[in-house]
């Protein structure tokens, strides 16, 4: 899509000025600049035609009236920190930005331990209120705490606590359609059903998991499930000498997962992962290409790291914790490890004492600055199984891309129930036009590379949605063309973020191409 046509974005600047009011509407080039993906690999694309900031239903709904009516295709974001993934740009250039952030409202319910949400409550607005109500529950955090609680869930972003798959305690959403048409999930169907954050599937079809990664409505509130402040709180800090101790981590913290001795989400995390937030690289070489045995080494030593590191805690009871912990010692002791360091934690200590206790965070965001210039990262992140073998198998194919690209090696493989996310964070320099030329052909091959194994993105950034979604490809690519019969169905004229996830109106298959 072009952009907008001037008279065409004044008419709709007027329409939304009168919904929202003037201060609300923002069409300017400065207004536009300032929604781009600030980690984009190329800045022509995914241009804004402005934004629009809504506080309430009604006037999402009239502003979906005024797109309707012009066909005016609307990018939905709640605070646009998605960072790596496409931040608050819209996948179709010419865009309207709905931005959701003015939207902050937090209903708790201090006895069943659940909120609900609007989409601008950000995770240090939420940490803030639990803290002011006594902390008697936690939240779980991503990397980056500016962003939105609602849109992380929704994006399936994950945290570190028990209830780090954020995703898995939605519970209740209300989203208005393409059509106006509010809908409330579950037992929010019921009018006035005091269990709505309670029980997650209602009566018939559960839509909830039906508005995650898609662009079949705009999510207004969303519930979500806390986890009861713990009792105490024990765990280690593990450091492991040699990239193949991956393999054998990987089968020794399996069990422990899906027994539920360890209910956390643990995440290993390579070298770089941690230095980058300590240094930089220019502080180590200025030779060009992934950097060296030696210099990684160094670098290393300096900070006292290992090839591999992860944070185990577990969370409830003291004399529970206890008795868990033996066993954690026990089996990570048999790995051999380079250093393990315990913690613990007890009710009634500073809450912000370990750093896995659901604090807000930013720091790991400083990995931007790796390369100096103006920095930042794209995500590459394939669901793998819980498997030794096939994570060194994964680790040592993509990291010799990695090598062949120049790239220097950031990723963790982070722990689900039953399966392990490889998060790649590929780090960028946009002040260096070489490597910025190698950036999309070296993410094309890591997507690729994960489809000849059977593997397939869980999350990707704006510029490979079509791409990922075509790796789903049983039966002749069924699942697009349920996901497009969907999308007809609501929202033939694709008004709510048109390609997101790879899904496309049949109306707008041109636009796709």
């Amino acid at each position: 899509m072009q952009p907008l046509d001037p008279a065409i974005a004044a008419a709709a600047r007027q329409a939304f000025a009168a919904i929202v009011g003037v201060d609300h509407v923002f069409f300017n080039e400065e207004d536009q600049l300032s929604y781009q993906d600030k980690f984009a690999v190329d800045d022509a694309l995914h241009h804004p035609a402005g934004a629009v900031a809504p506080a309430t239903v009604e006037e999402i709904q009239a502003i979906l009236k005024v797109a309707r009516e012009r066909k005016l295709p609307l990018w939905p974001i709640s605070r646009g920190k998605n960072l790596g993934y496409g931040g608050s740009a819209p996948l179709l250039a010419g865009s309207v930005i709905l931005d959701l952030s003015r939207m902050r409202k937090i209903d708790y319910d201090e006895a069943n331990g659940t909120v609900l949400l609007e989409p601008g409550v950000s995770f240090y607005d939420l940490y803030d209120f639990l803290k002011s109500k006594g902390m008697k529950h936690w939240l779980s955090v991503p990397g980056n705490s500016w962003g939105s609680v609602l849109g992380n869930a929704l994006d399936r972003g994950v945290g570190y606590t028990p209830y780090g798959e954020h995703t898995t305690k939605i519970c209740g959403i209300e989203a208005v359609m393409a059509d106006g048409m509010v809908v409330r999930t579950g037992m929010g169907a019921l009018d006035g059903a005091p269990t709505w954050q309670l029980y997650k599937f209602g009566f018939g079809p559960s839509w909830d998991q039906m508005f995650v990664q898609s662009n079949f409505g705009i999510v207004t509130k969303m519930g979500l499930w806390l986890m009861p402040a713990p009792e105490s709180l024990m765990g280690m800090d593990i450091e492991f000498e040699r990239p193949e101790d991956l393999g054998p981590l990987v089968d020794a913290l399996a069990p422990l997962r899906r027994e539920g001795l360890l209910q956390q989400s643990p995440t290993i995390g390579n070298w770089l992962r941690a230095a980058a937030t300590l240094t930089t690289r220019g502080e180590w070489t200025d030779k060009p290409g992934a950097l060296s045995d030696e210099v990684i080494a160094a670098i290393r030593k300096k900070f006292n790291v290992g090839w591999w590191g992860v944070s185990l805690r577990l969370y409830g009871r003291e004399d529970m914790n206890k008795a868990a912990y033996a066993v954690l010692e026990l089996e990570m002791g048999k790995l051999k490890p380079m250093s393990l360091r315990p913690t613990t934690w007890k009710a009634g200590e500073p809450i912000e004492a370990t750093g896995w206790t659901g604090t807000p965070l930013t720091f790991p965001m400083q990995n931007a600055n790796w390369h100096g210039g103006r920095g930042g990262h794209i995500g590459f992140s394939p669901i793998l199984p819980q498997s030794g073998k096939a994570a060194l198998a994964q680790f040592q194919r993509t990291y010799a891309c990695y090598k062949e690209f120049g790239m220097d090696y950031q990723a963790s493989f982070a722990f689900g129930e039953r399966h392990l996310i490889n998060v790649n964070a590929v780090l960028l320099d946009k002040d260096d036009p070489a490597m910025m030329k190698r950036v999309d052909p070296f993410l094309k091959r890591l997507i690729a590379d994960a489809k000849a194994q059977g593997y397939g993105e869980y999350r990707t950034h704006l510029d490979y949605m079509d791409a990922v979604a075509d790796t789903y490809d049983f039966n002749g690519g069924a699942l697009a063309k349920l996901n497009r019969t969907v999308k007809d169905a609501l929202d033939p004229q694709g008004i709510i973020a048109p390609g997101k996830s790879g899904i496309w109106p049949t109306s707008m298959m041109g636009a796709k191409a």
